[in-house]
């Protein structure tokens, strides 16, 4: 009969292997440098271990479930319904980057549940109207402390979801907070003491998910085509794979195709450039590493070529003349809004109208608006133009 013991433990000296177990499980299954559950730093309010879930796996149905998750339905990507109707939303990229960061995971024997939470998160602070409703907000909050929806994210779940009587937020463990944070504070992640692997390797998915992504959104919608893509040597290299797995494809299949081998050629590359890098830390443990500064990351020509593939997509479809027609209106429409509420605070939701005096006005407007998806800032912004007085409608 096996011993009984905790969830984030080892029995004494007549332990055996169970299964059902989450630290037996991952003592088996995780590296040594994977952030096992046992090492956990737990939580800020305690909780009992669950019967068979890990901490991290209980993390991940709480973001999973949390009402700011599900808006991300309503959040653009980069191009937004005006422009078509395939493209991706917030929500769909999340679920894109949690598929790569899961088998990136998986393959690296790093602790999967964490990665996933972590993905599952990571955009959760995005306001509306993608990349520039995050200007508008950095910009008018540039005096008051500035704007981050990595930051924003983690005000989300520790303050502004309920799901517990006695305390806000989703009390998430401290190593999902602490993967957050890093990611509010990237510069300073970039020396010293690393990031846990499983921090890493979302931040790795994040961008591999949109640069193949992003690629395929505007081949979709016409934004740009082959000719030009053909100039760069990550997408050459693709095309020449397609081209010699199936011939000719009409142009659908074809976009397909590339998409699914731009994703493989990135993964494959950063998995055997960090199979290299793990090897010699092979029995050390994830703080140990961290300490090391241990940081995964492509291949030399993958990264060169990453970069360059960004470069592109920064000049030819991020500042495209259609999009950017786009964005400008929305970011009058995001802009007048925050302004029209700081002068009549009295027409913020109840809930924001007193994270007033906890936060400051300005802080408590961008607050308000970050978490909106774009359909319902266009209401709310007509709404408050429309109307002279009342309260707008809280989310």
């Amino acid at each position: 009969m096996t011993p009984e013991i905790g969830m984030t433990g080892f029995a004494d000296s007549t332990w055996t292997l169970d299964l059902r177990r989450v630290a037996d499980r991952e003592h088996l299954l995780l590296a040594s440098y994977a952030m096992h559950s046992r090492d956990s730093a737990g939580r800020e309010h305690a909780e009992v271990d669950h019967s068979y879930r890990g901490p991290y796996a209980r993390d991940r149905d709480r973001v999973l479930h949390c009402s700011a998750f599900r808006r991300l339905s309503g959040k653009m990507q980069v191009f937004t319904g005006e422009m078509g109707e395939y493209h991706r939303t917030r929500l769909t990229h999340t679920f894109e980057v949690a598929s790569v960061a899961r088998t990136i995971a998986r393959t690296l024997r790093l602790n999967e549940d964490l990665t996933e939470t972590l993905a599952l998160l990571h955009d959760i602070g995005h306001p509306p109207f993608g990349h520039c409703g995050e200007d508008v907000l950095a910009e008018v909050m540039a005096d008051h402390g500035g704007f981050s929806h990595n930051q924003f994210a983690l005000a989300i779940v520790t303050q502004l979801e309920q799901r517990f009587t006695a305390f806000p937020g989703l009390n998430l463990s401290r190593e999902v907070l602490g993967g957050q944070d890093t990611r509010a504070h990237k510069a300073e992640a970039a020396v010293g003491v690393a990031p846990l692997l499983e921090v890493q390797v979302v931040d790795l998915a994040d961008s591999i998910a949109y640069d193949a992504h992003d690629v395929d959104d505007a081949l979709q919608m016409g934004v740009i085509d082959y000719e030009e893509l053909k100039r760069l040597g990550l997408v050459c290299r693709a095309l020449e794979l397609v081209a010699a797995k199936y011939g000719m494809l009409p142009p659908s299949r074809r976009r397909q195709a590339l998409v699914h081998e731009l994703v493989d050629l990135q993964v494959s590359d950063l998995l055997a450039a960090a199979a290299e890098r793990l090897q010699s830390v092979e029995g050390r443990s994830a703080v140990e590493i961290r300490t090391d500064g241990v940081r995964l990351s492509h291949s030399e020509e993958v990264a060169s070529e990453r970069a360059e593939l960004e470069a592109y997509l920064f000049d030819a479809v991020y500042r495209h003349p259609r999009l950017m027609k786009v964005r400008q209106s929305a970011s009058d429409r995001l802009r007048e809004l925050f302004d029209g509420l700081v002068r009549n605070p009295d027409r913020l939701p109840l809930r924001f109208r007193t994270r007033v005096a906890e936060i400051g006005l300005h802080r408590a407007v961008s607050d308000y608006l970050a978490g909106m998806t774009d359909r319902f800032c266009d209401t709310q912004h007509q709404v408050f133009v429309e109307q002279n007085n009342g309260p707008l409608t809280d989310w």
